[in-house]
């Protein structure tokens, strides 16, 4: 046991090689495929040589460049084929020979590649056209990546496979080398063994299979005697009894010459003299006599318990006595925590809760407005903004005008998603309704992703109410009336017909409603006339604010995308021009008079 049993077959245990001799156990055509798997084909050949068969092997062309045409000869002690134009090799022995000289043809790795082409019946190279040529029984053991291995095709292909009457291994399931996980790693090296011997009706035993016995296991008592009996019967019982002592008795250690022994050996002296097992059991039953001893000691002052102990441990054996190893030294009272605590307070230390409550996201957020934000106080009503409710649209919408086409323009997002962000930190409870951007989302914003302006008048709907609303998203103000379930395609020299219907006007809508903001702030965006259409807006709209900018300029130098901006603040007292400075700035100055908006009026003391 422990070794593999030389594979035998009955009727066909022998064959003629090609110099004439006699070779016993069948004889296997491997062919290896191009996987990251063909390493494991070297093992598999040793152990189907270990195992008493004779390989012969076929290398694929991307076979060869995981593994090489030489160590598969050294391990084989065989030929290694990989061409099917070789003029030598047909000379020698004809690829159809080839094919027939075998007891059983193994493909493995079997690619999905190669599945496929022996499911078509594809024979370009050796090894397909070996496959395709032979009369002999094959196996083939796939390997792939996962994805690889669950398509529809490989399935049908490795299911053609086995109507056809070829054996088709089901991989094994772990992780790959691709770094994904799942069924297609080819199996063990030993599993494939037994499929072989499987299908040749052999009898072998895969010592690889077995699980390794502990090599550092003490051997049980039963085991010592049977060992000592067998040793006992092997003696002449006519022989000296001191000749069988002796040779029971334990040999002399030799000291290892490697591995981890030596490094034990080399660091822990051995100064401790050997002794028996009855003298350690003893040794054993003496220290817990002392044990009980301590026990009634155990209210006693520890410092003269270290005191008045005697025991002296011997630092240097391997054998010390049960509990006599070198231990720390007495611990320094002065480091305790608590004691270091009545000298200094702040070293205390802090009790732990026994019971924390624990709220759900949405019952946190109505207990505290800040929940989730990184800028977090113990009091944060100095915060403008606490309590308080800030709506913030941005970016741009896309209306579709077929699966592939759409309006937009150019809005980045990048203001809008400022002044969320702005907002937050001032204490609000900030929703961001976001169009079609690639923004990280604010610390402590609550976002909201839409596509069209139908979709974004909804959702601000949804948001409602609230305290302030910036609505600075750049919203289409046109849409195809009708969207093409398919691409439109060219029509000769005439473009198709593209009708317009208008969006819905959000901010108008917003400043009509019911849940209309106590402060509303639309936005402008304009290439001339920028603070006389602010001022006109205002007034159509019926909002408090227009925020006006100038986004005339070609890409790259415009507002739009870029990282600076230059407003003009139109409200009812006026107009308040800001100098260009980022977006970041701009959304401070923004919130920050809103918050002086939103501040409650103080009280008249005379009243």
């Amino acid at each position: 046991m422990g070794m593999h049993q030389p594979i035998r077959a009955a009727g066909a245990a022998r064959h003629e090689d090609s110099e004439g001799s006699r070779v016993s156990g069948p004889k296997i055509l491997l062919v290896i495929g191009g996987g990251i798997a063909a390493y494991k084909s070297c093992e598999l050949v040793r152990l189907i040589k270990k195992a008493g068969g004779d390989v012969t092997c076929v290398l694929t062309e991307g076979g060869q460049q995981f593994v090489t045409p030489m160590a598969l000869a050294a391990l084989s002690e065989n030929k290694v084929y990989t061409s099917l134009f070789d003029l030598k090799d047909e000379v020698e022995m004809g690829h159809i020979q080839l094919s027939r000289n075998a007891d059983l043809v193994v493909v493995c790795p079997a690619t999905a590649d190669l599945l496929a082409k022996m499911a078509a019946g594809i024979a370009d190279d050796l090894a397909t056209t070996l496959i395709l040529a032979t009369d002999k029984p094959v196996v083939t053991v796939p390997a792939m990546n996962v994805r690889m291995w669950e398509h529809s095709a490989t399935k049908r292909n490795a299911e053609w496979l086995r109507q056809a009457g070829v054996t088709v291994m089901d991989p094994d399931e772990g992780a790959m080398a691709c770094g994904e996980f799942g069924p297609g790693r080819l199996p063990e090296p030993a599993a494939i063994l037994h499929k072989i011997a499987e299908q040749l009706d052999l009898d072998i035993d895969a010592a690889e299979l077995a699980p390794p016995a502990p090599a550092l296991a003490p051997p049980a008592p039963a085991a010592e005697a049977e060992v000592e009996e067998e040793l006992e019967d092997e003696v002449e019982v006519d022989e000296d009894e001191d000749i069988a002592l002796e040779a029971l008795e334990p040999e002399e250690e030799e000291e290892p010459k490697s591995g981890l022994g030596s490094l034990l050996s080399a660091i822990i002296p051995r100064s401790t003299a050997k002794r028996s097992h009855e003298e350690i059991e003893e040794e054993y039953e003496e220290y817990d006599e002392e044990e009980e001893d301590l026990e009634d000691l155990e209210m006693l002052d520890a410092e003269a318990l270290v005191e008045d102990n005697d025991f002296k441990p011997d630092m240097g054996g391997l054998l010390a006595k049960k509990g006599g190893a070198a231990g720390a030294p007495p611990t320094d009272r002065e480091a305790i925590n608590h004691t270091v605590g009545k000298k200094d307070k702040r070293a205390v230390a802090q009790p732990i809760p026994e019971e924390v409550e624990v709220l759900e996201p949405e019952e946190a957020l109505e207990a505290d407005p800040l929940h989730g934000q990184a800028i977090f106080d113990e009091d944060p009503e100095h915060r403008p903004l606490y309590g308080k409710h800030v709506l913030v649209t941005a970016g741009p919408t896309r209306e579709p005008i077929d699966p592939v086409r759409y309006i937009a323009n150019r809005s980045s997002g990048k203001q809008g998603f400022a002044i969320a962000a702005m907002a937050a930190a001032a204490g609000a409870r900030v929703t961001l309704i976001a169009g079609p951007v690639h923004l990280p989302t604010p610390i402590g914003v609550d976002r909201i992703d839409v596509e069209t302006a139908d979709d974004m008048a909804e959702e601000v709907r949804n948001a409602l109410p609230a305290d302030a609303a910036f609505m600075v998203a750049a919203v289409a103000d046109w849409k195809s009336r009708h969207v093409a379930g398919e691409k439109m395609k060219k029509r000769g020299s005439a473009p198709p017909a593209l009708i317009l219907a208008e969006n819905p006007d959000i901010l108008a809508a917003v400043a009509a409603g019911r849940k209309r903001p106590h402060l509303l702030i639309g936005f402008a965006a304009e290439t001339e006339n920028v603070v006389e259409n602010a001022k006109s807006k205002r007034k159509r709209k019926g909002a408090d604010w227009i925020v006006a900018n100038n986004v005339a300029g070609s890409i790259g130098e415009s507002v739009m995308g870029g990282d600076l901006n230059q407003v003009h603040i139109v409200t009812s007292d006026g107009v308040e021009s800001l100098a260009e400075m980022p977006k970041e700035e701009v959304a401070r100055q923004l919130v920050m008079r809103a918050a002086e908006a939103l501040a409650e009026p103080e009280e008249d003391p005379r009243d």
